[in-house]
């Protein structure tokens, strides 16, 4: 029998349970500034409640968008072999970079959030429209005057290059166009996760690349086509945005590539499209005796890899916006590269 005054052996003794720290008042602060920042810029995690008008506006333009454009018009200015760096030029660069990206971006994430305002409710209840912090007239109001605001740039950067085709304005009414019919019915191209992918990869990188070129060079079709190509990349990109919209997806009938071919399939779809069409950048790049360049955008393509495996292919739903953030610099700085070799070949 065993003596009862012996102390019992450690593994019988219960743990207590770890108590649940409490969130301290500056991490609650932190955690709402966060949220009320990915409000602003149009990213995933935010959270509803703003008030200022202003404010509300800016969000339906989601800002976080506008950098690929932004960057595109650079590429096209690069890839014309004929942008210097006077303050003229600058500036002339700066209105087409406002021209793609607040503007026409805008223009596009506006009417985008006016045709999306059932399945937001779903997925993103928190955004301007199903939240309530704006009307619908409101936000019509608010696409027409961008998009007029648009057109009149367009318009005058094609009088600053001395177009006689308004080639600018043309590109404008196009992507104008093109945004229409991704959004609304009865085409809504983002019904279909192909077409509607690719109008969008073809919206951030070929018609700012082709806006930026047309407006210190000429626009012809080898860059035309080029950059074509090259927008099945952002094809892979823009698949990435369909992981945080699934259930909403299947709830409204959009056959997105994650509801097609569900997660896992849909990823290695995204990454392919991305990694494969960069390749066939730089091919053509050794093709045409850009050699330096070429081993550039092969050096820029190993690190998207990297990552790929290590957040996006392990866990698409929950690394996505960790994953855009390590990765997508190197398909940017690629494009750069790219535009760089484009315009030093005179092509």
């Amino acid at each position: 029998m065993s003596n009862m005054s012996e102390p019992l052996p450690p593994e019988s003794i219960p743990e207590a349970a770890p108590a649940i720290p409490e969130a301290t008042p500056e991490a609650s602060a932190s955690a709402e500034r966060s949220a009320k920042a990915r409000q602003m810029l149009g990213m995933k995690g935010a959270q509803a409640g703003e008030t200022s008008i202003w404010k509300i506006r800016l969000q339906l333009m989601k800002p976080i968008t506008w950098i690929p454009l932004i960057w595109g018009v650079l590429c096209g200015a690069v890839s014309s072999g004929r942008f210097t760096w006077t303050l003229e030029n600058v500036l002339v660069a700066a209105a087409c970079m406002l021209l793609s990206g607040p503007i026409m971006t805008g223009y596009t994430q506006t009417l985008n959030d006016f045709y999306d305002r059932e399945i937001d409710a779903i997925n993103e209840p928190y955004r301007p429209i199903p939240s309530g912090a704006i009307s619908v007239p409101q936000v019509i109001t608010q696409v027409l005057l961008l998009l007029a605001a648009g057109l009149g740039i367009a318009f005058g950067l094609d009088r600053w290059a001395g177009h006689e085709f308004p080639t600018i304005t043309l590109l404008a009414i196009g992507g104008a166009f093109l945004a229409y019919i991704y959004s609304a019915p009865p085409l809504k191209l983002k019904q279909n996760g192909w077409a509607g992918n690719f109008a969008l990869g073809a919206s951030y990188i070929a018609l700012p690349w082709w806006t930026g070129h047309a407006l210190f060079g000429d626009l012809n079709w080898t860059i035309v086509l080029l950059t074509l190509f090259y927008s099945f990349a952002g094809l892979g990109i823009a698949i990435i945005n369909d992981f945080k919209s699934v259930e909403g997806d299947r709830q409204m009938g959009l056959k997105s590539l994650p509801v097609m071919f569900g997660i896992t399939t849909a990823a290695w779809i995204c990454v392919l499209m991305i990694d494969v069409f960069q390749s066939g950048m730089a091919a053509y790049l050794i093709g045409i005796h850009q050699n330096l360049y070429a081993a550039i955008l092969i050096l820029l393509i190993i690190p998207q890899i990297t990552f790929q495996d290590m957040y996006f292919l392990r866990d698409p739903l929950k690394n996505d916006v960790k994953y855009q953030a390590s990765a997508q610099p190197f398909l940017v700085f690629g494009m750069l590269v790219t535009a760089l070799a484009l315009g030093n070949a005179a092509i």
